[in-house]
């Protein structure tokens, strides 16, 4: 049973619609991968599952996607067939005997290279099922309440499935209001809530005062500090999940209290090197296959896997690595800073210097605010250039994509309101 927009669905009335879904396109051949594109969740789902059952490949796509990306994205992660907005197929391909079979086929974000196909098979996701509920039993008897994609790995595997898994009946919410996602939590006993932290954020400052939500869970990125505590306040439990595409969810925190804290690494895990405080390492995961993150981090003493930095985000200051978000803490910890984000930019004397993209309550000139951070920082990690703009630029979920910001700037994009430090 799935509650969807609070219309119930039973698994017997999925099942049958994804049968109907599987004899109207004629997919029967199990070497099949299959990009779905479908607005309505229900429809979505019970393609899904259907394609599951069957033991082909499925790519899901978010409702809304044009048919152009869709296509394109259905070309690059090597689909058969691609089905957008109804049963009718475009062609892409025919499979062969050495086809994959039995995977979920998923597009990396691509805030920190190119986005790229991830492919992992279904005995791969229901190991982390059976992970994810035996490591992570406190939200047992709670409600998950799912208001993010169910076409993004978060709000399918950890929210939906892990809530079927565990017996519950799932409450898949698409709205982008916050106030009826309020008023979904009023009325659900026990709620934890899975969505984006630019949600839980807008959803954290429109709660009444002394009213807090029963549980959320945060995944995806960072959350900034000022988010993270607005946050914390309206949360009686507050988590985290850390992980990639490649793996699934790696470590989960029961007990939140700093946003770098990902979590303790779940059993089916290892690290290749558990790093240090003062000697970060990149986070290889060892388990039925290696996987390189590209994520810089360490282990505690208590055993808490702690995030410092992307790789691909750390700056070069001559031979000194600065982590942006060491800068983005000092900055927003200013008076009357609400965001910011620091990242690379080219220098021609110490190959690499930070740069700041930061908003605020006032206009706040760049020399005041470079004073601040001067008390605060090493030399080596004091921005060059700092940017004061409207809002600080981030994608629909709240990540950060550097990559995107730098190229902004060196473009010129922010030139009307850029100041370089002498």
């Amino acid at each position: 049973m799935i509650l969807i927009d609070g219309t119930f669905h039973s698994q017997t009335e999925i099942d049958a619609k994804g049968e109907a879904f599987l004899a109207a396109t004629g997919i029967a051949d199990p070497r099949l991968s299959v990009a779905v594109c479908l607005s309505e969740t229900v429809d979505w789902l019970s393609a899904f599952f259907a394609i599951k059952r069957l033991g082909a490949s499925i790519l899901p796509l978010l409702p809304g996607t044009p048919l152009a990306t869709a296509r394109k994205l259905a070309k690059e992660a090597g689909c058969h067939r691609l089905y957008h907005g109804g049963t009718t197929a475009e062609w892409l391909g025919e499979p062969d005997d050495d086809s994959p079979r039995g995977r979920l086929l998923q597009m990396s974000s691509g805030t920190t290279g190119a986005a790229k196909c991830v492919a992992r098979g279904w005995d791969d996701i229901e190991r982390e099922l059976e992970d994810y509920v035996g490591f992570f039993r406190e939200p047992q008897d709670m409600t998950p309440v799912i208001a993010c994609p169910t076409t993004h790995s978060y709000g399918l595997i950890c929210g939906l499935l892990v809530g079927l898994k565990r017996g519950r009946v799932p409450h898949v919410v698409n709205t982008a209001n916050p106030k009826h996602l309020i008023k979904v939590l009023h009325e659900t006993e026990r709620p934890i809530l899975y969505s984006s932290p630019a949600m839980l954020h807008t959803l954290a400052r429109l709660l009444p005062a002394g009213e807090q939500v029963h549980a959320i869970m945060t995944s995806g990125t960072l959350l900034p500090e000022s988010w993270f505590s607005t946050i914390r306040a309206k949360a009686e439990r507050f988590y985290q999940q850390y992980g990639c595409s490649e793996a699934g969810c790696v470590a989960i925190n029961s007990d939140l209290t700093h946003p770098a804290d990902m979590g303790r690494i779940l059993p089916r895990f290892s690290l290749a090197d558990s790093g240090m405080a003062d000697a970060p390492v990149e986070i290889v995961l060892d388990g039925i296959t290696r996987i390189e993150t590209r994520d810089l981090g360490y282990v505690s003493a208590d055993g808490m896997l702690v995030f410092i930095s992307r790789l691909d985000d750390t700056v070069n200051v001559s031979g000194l690595n600065v982590y942006p978000r060491d800068v983005e803490d000092q900055a927003i910890a200013v008076d009357d800073v609400t965001d910011a984000v620091a990242f690379r930019v080219p220098d021609s004397f110490a190959g690499e210097r930070v740069a700041l993209v930061y908003s605020a309550n006032r206009m706040m000139a760049s020399s005041e605010l470079r004073e601040r951070l001067i008390t605060v920082l090493q030399p080596h990690q004091v921005p060059m250039h700092l940017v004061q703009v409207a809002e600080v630029p981030r994608q629909a979920n709240g990540k950060i994509s550097r990559r995107e910001i730098a190229r902004r700037f060196l473009d010129g994009d922010f030139n009307d309101q850029k100041e370089c430090a002498s």
